[in-house]
């Protein structure tokens, strides 16, 4: 396929056009060629008025394009849950036009079927479209390490999603041998450490550990 490198343009005048060979019929076909026939036009008088055409033309090919490819995909795989409410799980990439029309339709259909809550989650590979989302009237939620939730509360009703978690479970291990003597330690790190404060072994319970067990492992790690 013949490119636009291969037009040689004459010394700009008043009257300057672009050679006879060249020629704006295939240039739509010519994705690549959109940023060189912009520089024609900038400094040709003779063919501006045709490029702005073209250039239109294109964008809108281009729009039809991303809106048919939206189409093509479908609605957004969602899960519903017990709630009337549905979770949009984000893995593979996207662009961020084609997420939005297939965010649109979706929204559209959640609507209509009495859905209330939309939550989506966004792993870090794809913050580019945390913007979009946000454009769209979603609001965030909480993040990790790796992702951010983001929510919509569809209906014209008071908004009853759930806050995020902002309290952690904390433990004290209280331990008694057979002489009837009360374990307790000197911290090295935390609000005691230096102070030669006593204390029972104290911790935090991690995300889904069981009581007990967060309560073993203090003790080994504040006595190890």
């Amino acid at each position: 396929m013949q490119t636009l490198r291969n037009i040689k343009l004459r010394r700009l005048a008043s009257n300057t056009s672009l050679p006879p060979s060249s020629s704006f019929t295939h240039l739509p076909r010519m994705r690549r060629c959109l940023s060189p026939v912009s520089s024609c036009l900038a400094f040709s008088t003779g063919c501006s008025d045709s490029g702005s055409s073209l250039i239109k033309n294109f964008s809108a090919s281009t729009a039809s394009l991303t809106v048919n490819r939206a189409k093509e995909i479908g609605l957004l795989n969602a899960t519903e849950d017990l709630y009337d409410g549905v979770t949009v799980e984000m893995k593979e990439p996207m662009e961020s036009e084609v997420f939005v029309s297939l965010l649109r339709a979706s929204m559209s259909k959640w609507r209509q079927q009495g859905k209330k809550g939309v939550w989506i989650k966004l792993p870090i590979q794809l913050s580019s479209l945390v913007e979009p989302v946000v454009q769209e009237g979603f609001r965030y939620h909480h993040a990790e390490s790796d992702y951010l939730m983001l929510v919509h509360w569809i209906p014209n009703t008071p908004d009853t999603l759930p806050e995020n978690a902002s309290h952690r479970v904390g433990i004290g291990a209280f331990v008694i041998n057979n002489n009837r003597e009360v374990l307790v330690v000197k911290e090295k790190n935390g609000g005691f450490r230096g102070t030669g404060v006593w204390k029972l072994p104290t911790g935090v319970v991690h995300e889904g550990e069981d009581i007990c067990a967060a309560a073993v492992r203090e003790v080994k790690e504040e006595t190890d």
